[in-house]
Formats: structure tokens, C-alpha cells, sequence
């Protein structure tokens, strides 16, 4: 599946062979992606995003978590996708990241508006969260040009590399905002 943000961009349904992209990426930019994505400090070989690409493209049609590349012009330039989702209460948690040489264009404001359409209308969703570390200004500015209400802060929700909590401020925006 393919969502068209405009007309350079589009996310693509994450597929097995993405994992050298997604691994070259964070490997390369390793201490700039590190600093507020825990995993990256996980990732050290092309295995192990081979092996996160497999557990998430190889579940089951009702666990599925829609997650898809970000491509610029067809390059692969960051992850977005779906997280905890809960079906039956119709919410879910947006999730991203995005290549530095690719951050300040706007690209992921866009990319998350389009994922925020799929979850209200082809998922029938009600509730879309997004959850950023209080530092990480870049990050939760995106929710606020989207209309996102700040909710609280969920103190401590994030263990980052180091051994560092973090405190997470949570945005949400329901179907009918």
C-alpha cells in the first residue's frame, strides 16, 4: 500500500527487503537519531533491523501495525507508522522518525497528516496519540501545527540511551477535532 503526501512523497507499507535502507540510515546517522530513539543503541547490524522488519511485517492480519517508509522521490528517507493500537476502543499512537538531512522541509508535518487520514477513515480510528520527549522541540511541534491538544505529561515514560528517563508530553486528536 502506498499513501501519496504530495507530489515528491509517499509512504510505503514496510516490506522485507527495506531493512538495508532503514539500517544504512541509522547507521550512518547514529548519534544524531540516538539521541531521542532508544533503539538505535539495539541496532547494530543489518540483523537486527532485518529482524525488527520481520516482526513487523510477519504478523497476523488482525495485529497488524500499519508501518511505512518515508520516500522522497523514491529514496528512503525515515519510518512513520501505527503503534498500540487498540481496535475495539478505535485509538492508536503515531510513531516516526526522519533522515537529519531531510528535517526542517516540512516532510514529516505532511507525512503524519496523511497517516492521521488513513487511521480516521480507512481505520475507522477515533482517538490518534503522540507521544514526544519534553526536550525534543522538532518533534512536538509536529502535533501542535496539526491541531493535536497537549493531554499531560507522562513523567519518566521513556528510557533513552544512556540510562536517562525521560519525561513524554502526550498530544491527541479524536475524529471529530
Amino acid at each position: 500500500m502506498i499513501l501519496k503526501v504530495d507530489s515528491d512523497i509517499a509512504l510505503r507499507e514496510l516490506e522485507l527487503n527495506d531493512a538495508a535502507d532503514i539500517f544504512k540510515t541509522i547507521n550512518k546517522e547514529r548519534e544524531y537519531l540516538g539521541t531521542w530513539l532508544p533503539f538505535v543503541a539495539y541496532t547494530k547490524e543489518l540483523k537486527d533491523t532485518e529482524c525488527f522488519v520481520s516482526s513487523v511485517v510477519n504478523v497476523p492480519v488482525e495485529k497488524l501495525e500499519h508501518t511505512f517508509t518515508i520516500r522522497k522521490q523514491n529514496e528512503f528517507i525515515g519510518l512513520i507508522g501505527l503503534k498500540d493500537t487498540n481496535v475495539l476502543n478505535k485509538k492508536t499512537e503515531i510513531g516516526y522518525w526522519l533522515s537529519e538531512k531531510e528535517q526542517g522541509k516540512g516532510i514529516m508535518t505532511k507525512s503524519v497528516k496523511e497517516l492521521c487520514n488513513f487511521a480516521f477513515t480507512k481505520l475507522q480510528m477515533n482517538r490518534i496519540q503522540i507521544k514526544c520527549a519534553v526536550g525534543n522541540t522538532p518533534s512536538k511541534n509536529i502535533p501542535k501545527r496539526l491541531g493535536f491538544k497537549l493531554e499531560g505529561v507522562e513523567r519518566e515514560g521513556e528510557l533513552l540511551t544512556g540510562n536517562t528517563f525521560t519525561d513524554l508530553e502526550i498530544y491527541s486528536k479524536l475524529k471529530n477535532d
